[in-house]
């Protein structure tokens, strides 16, 4: 089997981002979000978003997985500070291609990821999840991440999706 591995993203790295991002999403969301939500995956805008992220600096973190030399998976984190001593470690996205799925690179992009975030002295972080995405609330549950009680509503612009947001700590570590 290949080295499976996480690294920094490089401007190199946002076709494959956005490749993953399309191709997984049309999986798991299939039926709960728009054709225009799907298309806009690989527009203009979304390679100048991925691009800005690369160069986004302190605080935020792209990261992709590979196997072997193969981009198969990433995921966005970062520290928001607010007002005083108020501050937010999120993951905004942790994504693996279906046909990579179960060999660990999730696991190890959100270890690395909370690496990241507590070494910025946060503890604890938080995801966003679609209420009926069952996989990836169930990966962050494998994390020890539980709901915390909140949720949203988003507008597709054909129907609404229900998210609820789940935390938990960010002292992870990887198994090998």
């Amino acid at each position: 089997m290949a080295t499976a591995t996480v690294r920094p993203a490089t401007d190199d790295d946002v076709d494959a981002i956005m490749g993953i991002q399309d191709r997984t999403w049309r999986t798991a969301y299939a039926g709960l979000l728009p054709e225009e939500a799907f298309a806009s995956l690989t527009s203009d805008a979304a390679r100048s978003h991925w691009t800005d992220a690369v160069h986004a600096g302190d605080g935020f973190h792209l990261l992709v997985a590979l196997e072997g030399d193969e981009i198969v998976g990433f995921a966005a984190a970062a520290r928001y500070a607010g007002a005083g001593d108020l501050s937010i470690a999120e993951v905004s996205a942790l994504l693996v291609e279906p046909r990579w799925g179960r060999r660990g690179h999730g696991g190890r992009l959100l270890a690395t990821a909370a690496t990241a975030l507590r070494a910025a002295g946060e503890q604890t972080g938080r995801v966003w999840v679609p209420e009926a995405d069952a996989a990836s609330r169930g990966f962050y549950a494998r994390a020890g991440w539980e709901p915390d009680g909140a949720v949203r509503t988003l507008d597709t612009g054909t129907g609404t999706i229900r998210e609820i947001r789940m935390a938990g700590t960010l002292d992870l570590r990887l198994v090998e």
